[in-house]
């Protein structure tokens, strides 16, 4: 049992003249639960990619369970005992969660037919074990992302994964099923299995975990207890330098009201939400998951339905349901999912930075890659965007780069108003302040900005007004001085009349 379940040590992968991993090196330890960060492109995803048998390194010691391994499948992999649970699980939804869960390993009976009796009840005694209570008959299309990866980690438990690897596993959780992924963390930790965690969230990381690995640029850089370490520590080692205030935010020159939304209203979702947005000001909507803020904003730029109510800009009114009115009005929205919906993910940057701007690139209905490269090139030195070339498959980029191609893509259209939802979700310390500062200077620009975070941290850091919402409605509205973190919590989980 002093073995550890896993050895990874300078651990090499490259891809053609690109080195993704250098010196992967890390060491779990049985009943532990292991935290793993460093930047987008640090070589994380790599490293895990090796150990679940996607990739197969080039050089480096790989030992599991006492013995050297080199997987060749994901097959071999979870065989050996290693389950990866990752931000969005891919089950089949149109079969029941029993039959996810048992997936390519059913049970038969004396006639050889699947004993559907002995799979639910292995099952629900699965559930028991990790205290949740989800419906084994039911179809796993409709379930949460939370209840997806609950059903993940039953998978691992039924096949005995010695070793669990968690990838950013509650970036769309809410933090009532945080707190359930959690608990069931600490007692797979408690049964003897080794956790990877893998997060650019520092409170999880020092809630849950017990010890960090750090790596920046393909490299191990160090390994800490979790209470021998810092925060501050932990940053400088990720981004090999002083990260400066991760808020940037610069006192502005407030203008006119370049955003009004008056009485918006759509039945069931949200209900009479009025605010305005002015030149230079960045206004924060803030509140729990499933309040009804993304839905809102869809519904400012078109997106959305909304049933009475109107959205102006510049005291020009704007036509519901359509983004191309809203475009033309002077409003952008960067959208929560960045992958799902600010990216064509399998085409190139360059295309995905023009996507907007297509018609006015166009001579004679005509487009080359040329003016389409010219356009993308200047907006991606703009914003720092790191890629080996224009035509990379924007999927290869890193979680940070790929919010910055979606942010240049509507800064590319010039507009007056950007709307953008979780800004920095899922990315890491060094591109969230980067991305800060980008907002900072476009505030200062004349720009009208509304943002939507789950973050408090970053909704106090960057905001100068607050409006909280709570189920559909705004319960408060704050300014920066009088902001903190209680009186924004209060506002969100309890009503209360609008205050100022």
């Amino acid at each position: 049992m002093d073995e550890p379940v896993l050895v990874l040590r300078d651990v090499a992968k490259s891809f053609g003249s690109v080195v993704a991993l250098r010196s992967g090196t890390i060491t779990v330890q049985r009943g532990s639960i292991h935290a793993l960060v460093g930047e987008n492109g640090a070589g994380k995803s790599t490293l895990v990619k090796i150990v679940a048998g996607l990739y197969q390194r080039d050089a480096g010691v790989f030992r599991l369970d006492g013995e050297d391994v080199d997987f060749t499948s994901t097959a071999q992999s979870k065989a050996a005992g290693v389950a990866v649970i990752y931000q969005e699980p891919t089950l089949f939804p149109d079969l029941s969660v029993t039959e996810n869960i048992f997936m390519g390993r059913q049970p038969t009976g004396a006639l050889g037919r699947i004993d559907r009796s002995a799979m639910r009840h292995e099952v629900e005694r699965l559930f028991t074990r990790l205290g949740v209570t989800i419906d084994p008959d039911r179809p796993a299309e409709g379930l949460s992302i939370a209840d997806q990866q609950v059903i993940e980690i039953a998978k691992a438990v039924a096949l005995d994964a010695k070793l669990l690897i968690m990838d950013e596993p509650t970036a769309a959780l809410s933090g009532v099923e945080v707190d359930r992924l959690f608990a069931i963390a600490r007692s797979l930790r408690d049964e003897g299995r080794g956790l990877i965690f893998i997060s650019h969230r520092f409170d999880e990381v020092f809630g849950l975990c017990d010890t960090v690995t750090v790596m920046r640029d393909g490299a191990y850089i160090a390994t800490n207890a979790i209470a021998d370490t810092t925060v501050d520590a932990i940053v400088r080692q990720m981004v090999g330098r002083e990260v400066g205030d991760l808020f940037p935010k610069s006192p502005t020159q407030v203008g006119e009201v370049m955003l009004s939304v008056d009485s918006l209203t759509m039945p069931g979702v949200f209900h009479d939400i009025s605010f305005d947005v002015r030149a230079g000001e960045i206004v924060a909507l803030a509140g729990l998951v499933g309040a009804g803020r993304s839905e809102v904003a869809r519904a400012v730029f078109g997106v959305d339905p909304y049933r009475s109510g109107t959205v102006t800009v510049q005291g020009t009114t704007v036509p519901g349901g359509s983004p191309i009115a809203a475009m033309r009005a002077g409003i952008a929205l960067v959208p929560e999912d960045r992958r799902k919906q600010g990216l064509v993910v399998e085409d190139g940057v360059g295309r995905n930075i023009t996507l907007a701007i297509r018609r006015t690139l166009s001579r004679f209905g005509l487009i080359t890659t040329g003016m389409e490269n010219r356009a993308a090139r200047e907006w991606a030195s703009r914003l720092e965007v790191k890629t080996y070339a224009l035509d990379s498959v924007a999927a290869t980029l890193s979680g940070g780069n790929q919010q910055k191609v979606v942010l240049a893509k509507w800064l590319a259209t010039e507009p007056d108003v950007l709307i953008i939802d979780e800004p920095t979700r899922g990315i890491d310390v060094g591109t969230k302040s980067e991305v800060h500062r980008l907002l900072s200077e476009l505030a200062g620009q004349g720009m009208a900005i509304l943002m939507i975070s789950s973050e408090l941290p970053e909704v106090l850091g960057m905001a100068d007004r607050i409006l909280v919402m709570r189920e559909g409605r705004i319960t408060a509205e704050i300014d920066r001085k009088d902001a903190t973190s209680e009186n924004v919590m209060f506002a969100a989980t309890h009503a209360s009349e609008l205050s100022s």
